[in-house]
């Protein structure tokens, strides 16, 4: 990492060029655009990389000083630090206690793929070397005493990234209402709640999770806002025992709306929107979602790849663009829903972007 720095005659030189009182104003504003800047430069200095392979013992300085527990890696990472997780398993707790999940805190970037001996991001390969964050905590021959949300980010920006992993067996099969990690985002919980939670999520695969809603991603915006990207993921067998097989988009008294491209959802089931899930009440649930595939997913009711839900005061709406739907199923046989305004037929093969709307309307109370 280059570092600059600012020499003493740098700064003799900037109080000749501005003698005046101006020249002085201007000075005083680049001294704190300059302190603004090494503040920033400062932080650079301090970001590093922490290595993290199971089995290991260090300190997490190197791949051969690597520490053996990510939940480590997370308490000591600071802002602006990455963290770089070799293949191999790894769960929140190594007792039986469902409420620990993986913390990830504002501004770290955690990235799965390695083999153990890369120098560079752009050597990793996150499909060869799988990079597993598991809820399996207890007996392997059920999902019931597993954790209840594997991941965990709340009120976290954009450069917070999850990037390479596998994220599965997450079982949130308690009984609390909507929104709770409990019940909601067995795979990953985005916390938003009268806050901002916009993480960056890439190259995740979530599988087998099991969740009363949203299985695999719950976002939840609850007097907040929460506008996280989900890029190139694969959604596949994740099961919510009511709505969002895999991701529930959550509005409620807030603005929920994700990005989410080039992603594959797959054998996904839940009662309504089996792939994904949006929900408003006297809030906004309005995801864009381009380049996606669903292929297989089942709703018992209605919405087998998507479904809008939306009550009092609100929008909610999914913005598609260029989304392919093979062979989803539900009883009501639908497979974009939420008494939407265009069939599923014009938006299967349709490049155009298509605005799918809940038809539903409410007196203004």
């Amino acid at each position: 990492m280059q570092t600059a720095v600012l020499c003493t005659w740098q700064v003799k030189a900037i109080f000749t060029f501005y003698p005046t009182s101006k020249g002085l104003n201007d000075v005083k504003k680049l001294l704190l655009t300059l302190t603004v800047l090494l503040s920033a430069m400062q932080i650079g200095l301090q970001a590093k990389v922490i290595y993290v392979q199971s089995g290991s013992e260090g300190q997490g300085s190197s791949w051969e000083d690597a520490l053996g527990n990510l939940q480590d890696a997370l308490l000591l990472a600071q802002p602006g630090d990455q963290i770089w997780v070799a293949s191999g398993t790894y769960t929140p707790t190594a007792d039986d206690d469902r409420t620990v999940s993986f913390i990830v805190r504002d501004s770290i970037e955690l990235y799965g793929g390695f083999s153990g001996v890369e120098g560079t991001l752009e050597e990793r390969n996150f499909e060869n070397n799988l990079t597993i964050l598991s809820g399996e905590i207890g007996d392997a021959a059920t999902n019931e005493d597993n954790s209840y949300t594997i991941v965990m980010m709340t009120g976290v920006s954009s450069a917070t990234i999850l990037d390479g992993f596998t994220i599965s067996d997450g079982a949130a099969n308690g009984f609390s209402e909507g929104g709770d990690v409990t019940s909601s985002g067995a795979g990953l919980f985005n916390d938003g709640t009268a806050q901002v939670s916009s993480p960056v999520i890439k190259n995740c695969v979530f599988t087998n999770n099991y969740a009363r809603e949203g299985a695999a991603i719950y976002n939840y915006a609850e007097g907040g806002e929460s506008r996280p990207l989900i890029a190139s993921c694969a959604f596949i067998t994740n099961h919510a025992d009511f709505d969002g097989g895999a991701i529930y988009n959550n509005g409620d008294y807030g603005v929920c709306s994700p990005r989410i491209s080039d992603c594959v959802f797959i054998e996904n089931d839940s009662y309504y929107g089996a792939g994904i899930l949006n929900k408003a009440s006297r809030g906004e649930s309005k995801p864009i979602i381009e380049e996606c595939v669903f292929a297989g997913n089942v709703s018992v009711v209605r919405g087998s790849a998507i479904y809008c839900y939306k009550e009092s005061k609100s929008i909610c709406e999914a913005i598609l663009k260029s989304c392919r739907f093979e062979e989803n199923a539900s009883t009501v046989n639908d497979e974009v829903s939420g008494n939407a305004t265009e069939e599923v037929t014009d938006a299967t093969k349709s490049s155009s972007t298509i605005v799918i709307r809940p038809t539903i309307s409410y007196d203004e109370d």
